[in-house]
C-alpha cells in the first residue's frame, strides 16, 4: 500500500509540476497592453511604408505620363507642320498650274475672238464691195 500511495503521490506531484498554475500561466494586463501597443505600432509602420510606396509610384507614374504627353505633343506638332508645308507646296504648285491654264485659255479665246472679228469685218467689207459693184 505504501507503494500505491507513493506512486499516487509521485503522479500527482508530476502532474502539478508539469501543469501550469492558473496564476502563473496568464499574462498580466500590462503585458497585454504592451503587446497590443506593439501590434498597433507595427501596423502603423506598415501603413506608413505602404503609403510612401504608393506616393512614389504615383509620382513616377505622373512623371512618365507627363513625359509621354510632351513627347506625343511634339510628335503631333511636327506632323502638323509637315502636313501644312506639304499642303502649302501643293497649293502653290496647283495655283501656278491653274494660272497658266487660265492664261493659256484666255489667250486662246482672245485669238479666236480676234480671228472671228477680223473674219467678220473682212466678210462685211467684201460683202459691201460686192453690193457696190
Amino acid at each position: 500500500m505504501t507503494t500505491q500511495k507513493s506512486r499516487t503521490a509521485f503522479v500527482l506531484g508530476a502532474a502539478l509540476a508539469l501543469a501550469a498554475a492558473p496564476g502563473w500561466s496568464q499574462t498580466s494586463d500590462q503585458d497585454q497592453k504592451t503587446g497590443m501597443k506593439h501590434d498597433a505600432q507595427a501596423a502603423g509602420h506598415e501603413v506608413k511604408k505602404d503609403t510612401v510606396k504608393a506616393a512614389h509610384a504615383t509620382e513616377k507614374g505622373t512623371k512618365e505620363a507627363a513625359h509621354a504627353t510632351v513627347k506625343d505633343t511634339k510628335k503631333a506638332a511636327n506632323a502638323t507642320e509637315k502636313g501644312t508645308k506639304e499642303a502649302a507646296h501643293a497649293t502653290a504648285k496647283d495655283t501656278k498650274k491653274v494660272a497658266h491654264a487660265t492664261a493659256h485659255g484666255s489667250k486662246k479665246a482672245w485669238d479666236k475672238t480676234k480671228s472671228a472679228t477680223e473674219g467678220a469685218a473682212h466678210g462685211a467689207k467684201e460683202g459691201a464691195e460686192k453690193k457696190t459693184n
